[in-house]
């Protein structure tokens, strides 16, 4: 019992800052100023400054460092090679890279969608078009053969055997 309670002091001390787990995981940024920009930024949450040769803590409240803190031109975090403000523009192209063809996509996909609705309706239109002009001509036949079937009834009826005649008094 007691082997596992001073390995789990062992081990809860480097979590807690008195072992040397705790220094390797989270130092104090300011420790690594006048070193070297390679040393400062093992840690994520340290900014190398180039004018001063600082290592400051990473301002998180804001998104971007205040120039209180350090110059965008001067600023480094994550790499050594790219201050700041060109890794600002360059992740703007490469978002902008990446929203403008979802944007394109999207707008294509709406035009086409549109457009198929619009031919749609074309033929719903064209449809009942054809559905009026077909119950009007069934219309026109059984108004023809009411009219035939009168004329029949009085003799009016014209065939090609008979022409028309008048009726005669006699």
């Amino acid at each position: 019992m007691s082997i596992r309670r001073s390995r789990w002091v062992s081990v809860t001390g480097c979590l807690l800052g008195t072992g040397s787990l705790y220094n390797k995981i989270d130092p104090e940024c300011s420790h690594f100023t006048n070193t070297s920009c390679e040393r400062c930024l093992e840690n994520v949450s340290c900014l190398w400054c180039f004018s001063d040769e600082s290592c400051v803590k990473y301002p998180v409240g804001n998104i971007i460092p205040p120039s209180s803190v350090c110059p965008l031109r001067e600023a480094r975090w994550g790499v050594c090679w790219m201050n700041f403000e060109s890794l600002i523009i360059a992740m703007s192209v490469v978002g902008g890279l990446i929203l403008l063809p979802l944007i394109c996509c999207c707008c294509y996909c709406c035009c086409k969608k549109k457009f198929r609705g619009s031919n749609q309706d074309e033929e719903r239109w064209a449809k009942q078009q054809e559905d009026r002009k077909r119950r009007n001509e069934e219309r026109k036949a059984e108004r023809k053969m009411q009219y035939d079937e009168i004329r029949r009834k009085y003799g009016l009826l014209q065939n090609s055997e008979q022409p028309y005649n008048k009726f005669e008094n006699e």
